[in-house]
């Protein structure tokens, strides 16, 4: 009997820790927190097949949250799919830094005039140990001062690439020397990705949070 009840015990403890954890699993649907500008904010009842395949993946993945340009890409959720999964690589994943990857991006968004994207990534960039004056000096489009070898090297590799639309081979170099040739193409691909994101977010005229005002002239 002892053996009988201690197995019952058992089995009964494997189900309820493999509900909760299904439970703790499972993305909370009934308010998405989705926001858009021109693009009317969607919820889960009005969501195609299609369209909460691409929301569960994006709320099961590292971002657990779907700001930004998702409720755009939405609208076309096997492109968007394909996007957002880019999207986690050159966000968690890439060859470079994570100080360096903010540093990209908010020269993107700052070649983009994008207000949201930069509202987000100036502060994840400082968060990362970007100096102030340096996201400051981007901010108001001029050359950063003062920056460390490795920011420079990357800030001259964006800056070149966004506004010459090619990069010199001393630049080419600089990068590959530090991060390899994947370091390269990993550099392009975060651009690439928050340039896409950058003309989602303005097309969309993605709002701001309440209360926060254009940080960008």
């Amino acid at each position: 009997m002892p053996f009988k009840v201690s197995v019952v015990c058992a089995a009964v403890t494997a189900l309820l820790l493999t509900s909760l954890l299904i439970g703790a699993q499972t993305p909370d649907t009934s308010n998405l927190g989705l926001v858009g500008g021109r693009f009317k904010p969607l919820t889960w009842d009005q969501m195609n097949p299609e369209q909460r395949t691409m929301t569960m993946n994006v709320l099961t993945g590292p971002r657990r949250g779907l700001g930004g340009p998702f409720n755009v890409l939405l609208r076309s959720p096997e492109m968007g799919d394909y996007a957002q999964k880019l999207g986690e690589y050159a966000r968690f994943r890439p060859a470079v830094p994570a100080k360096l990857r903010e540093l990209a991006i908010i020269v993107t968004a700052r070649h983009w005039t994008a207000h949201y994207e930069w509202y987000a990534h100036r502060r994840a960039a400082a968060q990362e140990g970007l100096k102030e004056e340096i996201i400051t000096a981007i901010a108001n489009r001029k050359r950063p001062t003062g920056m460390q070898p490795d920011e420079e090297v990357v800030y001259n590799f964006a800056n070149e690439m966004l506004e010459s639309k090619e990069v010199s081979d001393a630049t080419f170099k600089a990068v590959a020397d530090r991060y390899g040739e994947k370091g390269v193409v990993d550099l392009i691909g975060v651009m690439g990705y928050y340039q896409m994101v950058s003309m989602l977010l303005n097309v969309d005229r993605y709002p701001l949070p309440a209360g926060a005002q254009p940080e960008l002239k």
